[in-house]
């Protein structure tokens, strides 16, 4: 009698235990019959957005995107036959408050009281995606680099040669034609000496120096007075005590490029808004305008050189600040609504990473 005592007490320990590790577990941890949720851990409330309560009878497939559902439905079924995991997959979910975000997620068979159950575990990879997404940039921009350097390179020096003999030209001929013929070959020899810069800028000749971005946004902003008399300008700057590290050349001329298209996009009136704070280790810089916007099939072209919404634009400028914000380990996400503006939102680390 006492043996079989012990053994209750034991397993209500182990259950008790085991129940202890499920609802403290980092990850969202579901477990459902019929595909009704009977438990969700804490962690999973709070990661799906919801009261615990709200989650219990609900149908676990309706966090999923509708064209995922039968393929989500089949893998409950193999591991409510079988006796292993699933494989990991990647999926999209929706959590209570109706936001979306990128999991990976596999599910088990487990015995949860005197049922046959489904255990699935939920892991949040928005981290990693970013990540992935961030070498993605930085390979591509790369891969732009090394092409547009070559063929910068090879162009300049035929068309400094014939710069060359124009001038030769000038002083035995003073037809308007040639000076016309060389005011328009210096402007490709300097789209072409930009695109250099770009694609292989001066970086490692530049120190690294400390930064104070609310003085320079400031200071940059001063530089187009004459240009902000239809627009209406808004500076929302906090946290100017955290700086940052890095190439100041190449950083300035970011932001100068940045306030610059914003101020162009406004070609009657708008409003421009430039935003500094300070969060999560990082520095944020958000310029905003209420310009043009640009058309969401366009947002990936952001960043190629001589793409640009501009008649007579090269697009090198936001070449250059693709550029250096990757090459220093920030990230930049731009978010646009055609005919209601522009946001670019840099996130940038006080010390520049891999220098």
């Amino acid at each position: 009698m006492n043996q079989v005592l012990e053994s209750m007490e034991s397993k209500v320990n182990s259950e008790i235990m085991y129940s202890q590790i499920i609802e403290y577990s980092v990850e969202t941890i579901i477990i459902h019959v019929d595909h009704k949720v009977l438990y969700i851990n804490q962690s999973g409330a709070n990661f799906l957005r919801g009261p615990k309560e709200e989650f219990i009878g609900k149908n676990v497939l309706n966090f999923f995107q509708d064209d995922m559902k039968d393929m989500i439905r089949r893998r409950i079924q193999k591991a409510m036959d079988g006796n292993e995991p699933t494989n990991l997959i990647e999926q999209t979910v929706t959590r209570f408050d109706g936001s979306l975000v990128d999991v990976e997620l596999y599910c088990h068979p487990v015995q949860f009281g005197e049922r046959r159950a489904i255990q699935t575990v939920l892991r949040d990879i928005t981290v990693r995606k970013e990540t992935e997404k961030m070498l993605n940039d930085r390979q591509k921009l790369a891969s732009i680099g090394q092409i547009a350097a070559g063929i910068a390179h090879e162009v300049k020096n035929p068309l400094t040669s014939v710069k060359g003999f124009l001038q030769l030209l000038k002083e035995n001929n003073s037809h308007p034609y040639l000076f016309t013929m060389e005011s328009e070959l210096e402007k490709a020899i300097d789209t072409l000496q930009n695109l250099l810069q770009v694609s292989k800028p001066n970086f490692y000749e530049e120190q690294i120096v400390e930064i104070d971005v609310c003085k320079e946004l400031n200071s940059i902003v001063f530089l187009f007075q004459d240009k902000l008399y239809n627009v209406e300008l808004e500076m929302d700057i906090k946290d100017c005590r955290k700086h940052i590290y890095g190439k100041k050349n190449l950083y300035l001329k970011a932001f100068f490029n940045l306030i610059k298209n914003a101020i162009e996009s406004m070609p009657s009136k708008g409003k421009l808004r430039i935003e500094h704070y300070f969060q999560d280790d990082l520095v944020h810089v958000k310029i905003s305008d209420t310009g043009v916007g640009i058309p969401e099939d366009k947002l990936n072209l952001l960043g190629t050189p001589f793409y640009s919404s501009k008649s007579d634009g090269t697009g090198l400028g936001l070449t250059q600040v693709f550029t250096t914000i990757n090459d220093h380990g920030g990230q930049m996400t731009v978010n646009s609504v055609e005919g209601q503006g522009t946001t670019f939102h840099l996130k940038l680390p006080q010390f520049p990473v891999g220098m």
